[in-house]
């Protein structure tokens, strides 16, 4: 199978090389081959320089969309050119690409349709900071209310989905902190989501978005989005676009 790993990248010049990699050094078996495809969003330092000296597939967006929108552009490039799984890996160093065999396995075996890399499961490596921490038990709760999943770590960038739900994300997906919304739109799909641990690090390099006086307004905003999300595609009988 075709592995197309996505690293969405703003302003990553201090880490993406080694990402790739590490990506590049992953052992791979007969199952599966992955392909790296780096999508630059209107960095403002050197990452695209950086980029370019990588010989991968890079996309270099016109204009900044943020991690949705550079996400997507990921997405439409692996479902264009036939790839059977998207791998999300972010370009900061967090997400241990080593475990990318295990988390595409039960795609690979027919399991699930979207997995997702939780730190929360076995609790090892870094568990992100405190706000953070509580912005993801929010949301385990709301999912909970919403999708009927307990979803350990709803806010994890370092997730795997099939053909199935790249269908979905490239005819919709959210423009910003897109990933605890798009549970509620891979749910309502009926598509099957699950976990499995992994161990993250700390970021190599870069800011992250959501800073502590940033929580809260990331909290409402994400909120609002997935209430939006669910009241269309549960009532509107909608279950691939909005």
């Amino acid at each position: 199978m075709k592995v197309a790993v996505i690293i969405p990248c703003y302003n990553e010049e201090a880490s993406i090389k080694k990402v790739v990699d590490g990506l590049r050094s992953v052992s791979l078996t007969e199952q599966f081959e992955l392909f790296p495809i780096v999508v630059n969003d209107c960095s403002t330092d050197t990452t695209l320089d950086v980029i370019k000296k990588l010989e991968v597939v890079y996309l270099n967006l016109a204009i900044n969309l943020g991690i949705g929108g550079a996400v997507q552009a990921g997405f439409k490039y692996a479902l264009n050119n036939n790839f059977d799984i998207a791998v999300q890996l972010d370009g900061d160093g967090q997400h241990p690409a080593e475990q990318i065999s295990e988390l595409i396995k039960p795609i690979l075996c027919n399991e699930l349709d979207v997995v997702i890399g939780s730190r929360f499961i076995s609790k090892e490596g870094f568990q992100s900071t405190f706000f953070r921490r509580l912005g993801i038990n929010y949301f385990k709760w709301l999912n909970k209310i919403l999708i009927g999943k307990r979803i350990t770590d709803s806010t994890s960038g370092f997730r795997a989905i099939n053909r199935n739900a790249l269908e979905i994300v490239c005819n919709y997906y959210p423009d910003d902190y897109p990933e605890p919304e798009a549970l509620i739109l891979y749910s309502l799909n009926d598509l099957r989501i699950g976990e499995i641990p992994v161990v993250m690090k700390e970021r190599s390099g870069g800011v992250s978005s959501i800073r502590s006086y940033k929580s809260i307004y990331y909290m409402v905003k994400v909120t609002l989005a997935m209430l939006f999300v669910y009241v269309n595609l549960k009532f509107n009988g909608k279950r691939s676009a909005l």
